[in-house]
């Protein structure tokens, strides 16, 4: 009886071959494949205008992200601290967040790596810093002896400082750079953050001081949503030469707040919270039709 051939072959071939060198090298490790998986998927790709033509853009500027990173901690800091009982270091967390939230627009601007996902990154750490924080800090320190008004007037603070931040993202390039259409949110977060720090370490919690903090965290959020035009010092040139008292009166300031921080910051901010109402009351007063 012949035998087939197919099964001959089967028979003669070896159950196991060590791959080649060829095979070894068609086999990437399976770390690598991930990894720049990972890294593909992950990717950020915005599209931006540059020189009139529109281009697709491929990872993000490290350097004003940093500061908007730096930002963000500082206001989670905050938080944590808060919820700690440490109503001065987050207080304070709220002002740091303040000087490196002015910082990151500016880097962007001077080094030229604006983008839209800077500014997005921007405004989410901006609602945590000047937003959560500031309310969570005032509602764990003494608003939450008021019972249920206390936590309805500090969430009356964070959604206005989210309806604020919206409002600003839209009608940014539509307005004046001269003024501000509301109190910005991180003065407002400022006012609210001098305000615990200046009571708390006074232990003013008397009942009277509560009702002061309550009125103190709902006028701060209303103000954010109103239409009372604030002064932005955005047209003060920093670049050209000022007089030499200019420079003195800075290094006064320095001096003055440093006798006692909290007072003297409550005290700025306060004025800078007040002087809105009153510019637009001066205003109405001043197009107002003369008495009969």
């Amino acid at each position: 009886m012949s035998q087939d051939p197919r099964s001959s072959e089967h028979s003669s071939r070896p159950d196991s071959a060590e791959p080649g060198p060829a095979e070894h090298d068609r086999a990437p490790p399976a770390e690598e494949d991930l990894a720049s998986a990972f890294v593909r998927e992950t990717e950020v790709i915005e599209e931006a205008i540059e020189n009139g033509k529109k281009v697709r853009r491929k990872g993000i500027y490290l350097l004003p992200n940093l500061f908007t990173t730096s930002a963000l901690f500082a206001g989670f800091f905050s938080v944590v601290a808060g919820i700690n009982g440490d109503f001065t270091a987050a207080a304070v967390a709220i002002f740091i967040a303040m000087v490196l939230d002015g910082l990151d627009g500016r880097v962007a601007r001077l080094t030229n790596t604006q983008s839209a996902f800077g500014a997005e990154y921007d405004s989410l750490s901006d609602m945590l810093s000047f937003g959560v924080a500031p309310a969570l800090v005032a509602f764990t320190w003494i608003l939450q002896d008021i019972g249920k008004t206390g936590w309805v007037v500090a969430f009356l603070y964070v959604a206005c400082a989210a309806l604020r931040l919206a409002r600003f993202n839209v009608q940014i390039g539509s307005v004046d750079k001269k003024w501000f259409i509301g109190l910005p949110s991180p003065s407002a977060a400022a006012f609210v953050a001098a305000s615990v720090w200046t009571f708390h370490s006074f232990d003013a919690e008397a009942f009277g001081f509560k009702l002061l903090m309550m009125i103190v965290v709902a006028a701060a959020g209303i103000l954010m949503v109103s239409n009372i035009r604030y002064y932005s010092f955005k047209d003060i040139d920093l670049k050209g030469p000022v007089p030499f008292v200019v420079l003195l009166a800075i290094v006064l300031g320095f001096v003055v707040i440093s006798v006692e921080p909290s007072v003297m910051l409550l005290l700025l901010f306060g004025a800078y919270v007040a002087s809105g109402p009153t510019l637009a009351i001066m205003r109405k007063m001043k197009h107002a039709p003369p008495a009969a």
